[in-house]
């Protein structure tokens, strides 16, 4: 039992830190967008470089957290039934929701991106605009990631449900150990 927790936590623990790390991204796109609009409407000044950056923060965000995202059960489901049930229920929803769905979509979005990502990659691929922010290689990486750390975090989400479903009372095991999560 205590492989699979701190293979658990293990798991949970790399999707907090890039969550938490990434959060930061939210505040440096407001204050991007800011500096974009006085300068743009007060001094008359535009950087495409500038307004760029904001794609990609949001972008960066919303890829690169979507493990976090799943780790705080922050995704949208339909609720009719799952609210109603009892952590068995949920636990047989959420590892089904793994298993048959989360791990193979994420590895078919791994499998898809990775030749266009390489792509990018081959040639650095940038902007089309001149002034525009040249790495957006780098930005299609964040779809690999995406899969990366959504798989990984349903690893977590089965491994969880399965141990509830055998019994193991996981969250009072899980949080003696000290570690981010549920």
């Amino acid at each position: 039992m205590k492989p699979v927790l701190i293979l658990v936590r293990t798991l949970d623990s790399i999707n907090e830190f890039i969550g938490r790390c990434v959060a930061w991204l939210t505040l440096a796109m407001v204050l991007v967008q800011v500096a974009v609009v006085i300068m743009r409407y007060v001094f008359g000044i535009s950087v495409l470089a500038m307004q760029e950056s904001i794609w990609y923060m949001h972008s960066i965000v919303f890829l690169v957290a979507a493990g976090y995202t799943l780790l705080h059960d922050g995704h949208v489901r339909v609720d009719v039934f799952y609210g109603a049930l009892g952590p068995r229920g949920k636990a047989w929803i959420d590892l089904f929701g793994s298993v048959a769905i989360l791990l193979p979509v994420c590895f078919m979005i791994w499998w898809v991106s990775w030749p266009y990502v390489a792509a990018a990659w081959r040639v650095r691929e940038g902007s089309i605009e001149v002034s525009g922010i040249q790495a957006v290689y780098l930005l299609k990486t964040c779809m690999l990631v995406f899969a990366g750390s959504l798989f990984l975090q349903g690893i977590s989400l089965g491994i969880r449900s399965a141990l509830c479903l055998t019994g193991s009372d996981v969250t009072a095991e899980y949080e003696d150990g000290g570690s981010a999560g549920p």
